[in-house]
């Protein structure tokens, strides 16, 4: 009998023989918004990764973005931290910094686990219920943090140099208020658990173009403490772990494996497929982040094509272990988006057929 989605993600996760490599294509508002019809020809074509798709179905005039996802659009989260939308269709940036000065910290409030995500309420009873009715289905139950819940959220309070500073000068109430985030997200860790989770995402970028945003030293005092207070309960509960980070972070990613990660999403020429292979490959499951920097955007649909495959080839195994997703921005062509599903289709199962 064929494996259900969820059997073969969760076999894949832990390198136990799935039947096919798990696969995503993530299209952002911004490519939707620059595209449209010639978009949609081609996300029509493809059903088996946007099922049920209509051509005309999306009404772009419609379309209401959020303030942080909006150009021009201003957004005070919960933290108390102010976002600036820059383009539509893509998150904007933080540039009001709540504790810019320390001298704010003695007031400052966090928000309410029970009631407030980072950037709007939640209903935890709703979140139960679909749960429950996800479980029921025998659908995978995934939940996780907001991008940026701890590194990016302590950058996002201070400002980027004031964090370094902070590290580097061992600032006292940098513990302070790393104890208090990470006391706020157990609070969402421990939820989710209790609903019976499968798969629980930590999601932030730790990484620069060619290094991470801080060296492992700094990385092992300051934030992997953290990470493991919030992974421990998780592997008790024998959830699988995905952490998301941009960026290289071959540097660090070893003590990401000691904290407990299970599922390293991760960027491929970032890091270097090879370097991916010779460090990860058996130990941890990959969910491969599909170049979105310099192939996919500019290169040809063949170039895209040899590109997947390769990584297939040299990652993947029998076994499992490798996920593969594919966010799709600007300036990325019509013609690319094809290739990229188009490759994906054809290679998905190479390891099984």
């Amino acid at each position: 009998m064929a494996l259900s989605e969820r059997e073969n993600y969760l076999r894949t996760a832990t390198i136990t023989g799935g039947e096919w490599i798990p696969m995503r294509v993530v299209i952002s508002g911004a490519t939707w918004d620059q595209l449209r019809g010639d978009l949609e020809d081609v996300v029509v074509h493809h059903p088996h990764f946007f099922p049920g798709f209509v051509k005309g179905q999306r009404d772009y005039d419609a379309i209401e973005y959020d303030p942080q996802h909006k150009a021009g659009g201003a957004f005070r989260d919960n933290y108390g931290c102010v976002w600036h939308g820059e383009v539509d269709g893509i998150v904007g940036i933080v540039d009001e910094h709540p504790l810019a000065d320390w001298d704010a910290f003695e007031d400052f409030q966090m928000p309410d686990p029970e009631t407030q995500r980072p950037l709007g309420s939640v209903d935890w009873e709703a979140q139960r219920q679909s749960m429950a009715l996800r479980k029921e289905r025998g659908e995978l139950c995934q939940a996780g943090t907001e991008h940026g819940f701890l590194f990016l959220r302590l950058y996002y309070l201070r400002g980027f140099e004031n964090l370094m500073m902070d590290m580097a000068t061992d600032e006292p109430r940098l513990h302070q208020l790393i104890d208090m985030i990470t006391e706020y997200t157990l609070f969402q860790v421990e939820r989710y658990i209790e609903m019976g989770v499968d798969v629980f995402g930590l999601a932030e970028d730790l990484g620069a173009q060619d290094r991470s945003v801080m060296g492992p030293k700094m990385f092992r005092k300051w934030i992997a403490p953290a990470y493991r207070r919030l992974i421990e309960p998780l592997q008790q509960a024998g959830v699988q772990v995905h952490n998301h980070s941009d960026g290289y972070v071959m540097d660090i990613i070893d003590q990401l494996l000691d904290v407990g990660m299970t599922i390293c999403n991760i960027q491929d020429l970032a890091n270097g497929v090879e370097s991916i292979r010779d460090t990860l490959k058996g130990r941890v499951c990959v969910d491969l982040d599909v170049d979105r920097q310099s192939v996919v955007p500019h290169g040809s649909p063949d170039e895209i094509m040899d590109l997947i495959e390769y990584e297939v080839k040299t990652l993947g195994s029998p076994e499992g272990g490798l996920m593969m997703t594919c966010g799709i921005y600007p300036p990325t062509p019509p013609e690319n988006v094809d290739a990229v599903l188009t490759a994906m289709e054809r290679w998905e199962r190479y390891w099984w057929e």
